[in-house]
């Protein structure tokens, strides 16, 4: 059995993270030969999002450190050595457990090493993206596609399936604290050498209300997209893959 840990970041979600966490398909999963295991990282939650993930047998890591960005780091650092892949979405339901399969498929078939699932090519559920959050991932990721020749179609998901490797190879190196870290992760797993696809995913309307500041948190992603351009790997860390010239 290859082991599949699934990180969900999550702050105040306790209205969707049991509808996630048992739409998790493990049967399914595990008739292809892969055992699933949720990790909740409550991110200084003041509801009761601990506890209704713990209920739903779900590893609960806590991390007090506001924003997506830490948490997501401290899944990555709860990781075992035996993990064989690693995904993320998000705790408020709007992303489809049941699609995991379709996430994992490209890794398992070793076609790519990280996948991203594409809100934007796929399903749009009425109202779960608005007309102005839809233009603007449309022009985010029509630069990262044309400055860092990265193939996705949907720059801002929640939605991601690695290799552990991958994972490995890019944790050190994620300093973004907020909803700024998708942006980070595919510029540098594209300048790490990582094979990144997209493919089309289901988006639902959330529950609970949205942590998302569309222009506080469009800065700063604006700002991750400049950053990354002056960003370059390690020498060592491209040495130990042999993608140094």
């Amino acid at each position: 059995m290859k082991k599949v840990v699934v990180v969900i970041p999550c702050h105040n979600e306790e209205e969707g993270i049991a509808r996630v966490l048992k739409a998790i398909p493990h049967k399914h999963m595990e008739k292809l030969g892969l055992h699933i295991q949720a990790l909740v990282i409550d991110n200084n939650s003041t509801d009761k999002t601990a506890e209704v993930a713990r209920k739903a047998g779900a590893i609960v890591i806590p991390e007090k450190r506001r924003g997506k960005g830490n948490a997501m780091r401290a899944g990555f650092n709860a990781l075992e050595d035996d993990v064989d892949y690693v995904v993320m979405l998000d705790g408020d339901d709007t992303y489809r457990p049941s699609e995991m399969h379709r996430m994992l498929e490209p890794l398992l078939n070793d076609f790519c090493d990280v996948v991203v699932g594409s809100r934007i090519g796929g399903k749009l559920s009425d109202g779960s993206l608005t007309f102005m959050n839809r233009l603007g991932n449309w022009i985010y990721t029509f630069f990262v596609r044309l400055v860092y020749r990265a193939n996705v179609t949907d720059v801002l998901s929640g939605y991601f399936a690695w290799k552990k490797e991958a994972i490995d190879d890019l944790a050190p190196h994620i300093k973004s604290d907020g909803f700024a870290i998708e942006m980070e992760m595919i510029i540098k797993m594209e300048k790490l050498g990582h094979e990144v696809y997209s493919v089309p995913i289901t988006y639902d309307q959330r529950a609970g209300e949205s942590k998302l500041s569309r222009f506080k948190d469009g800065a700063k992603i604006v700002q991750m997209f400049l950053a990354g351009l002056f960003w370059k790997p390690p020498k060592q860390t491209l040495a130990m893959e042999g993608k140094e010239d």
